[in-house]
């Protein structure tokens, strides 16, 4: 029964990581591009707007929908090296 629970356990926190490792990307990616490092970002020039102005405007909705593919993935290993894949 300890063995599941540390099992479980060790699951839950390899979890844990995954989720704050990419949400603390996400963050960056809209707060620090988004805002913080807008006006270093809009001397650079993508598809004729400013850096800055993308990531604020589509660059983090992207990062964030790549984010949960990444996540997904993650998830299937997890879940294989835990045993808990159908």
């Amino acid at each position: 029964m300890e063995n599941k629970q540390q099992h479980a356990t060790a699951y839950w926190k390899q979890n844990l990581k995954y989720l704050i490792i990419l949400l603390l990307i996400w963050f960056i990616v809209s707060f620090g591009c988004g805002i913080l490092f807008r006006e270093e970002l809009n001397e650079i020039r993508l598809g004729g707007f400013k850096l800055g102005f993308w990531f604020a405007q589509q660059g983090s909705i992207y990062v964030f929908v790549l984010l949960i593919f990444v996540y997904v993935r993650l998830m299937n290993k997890l879940d294989k090296k835990f045993g808990f894949d159908e």
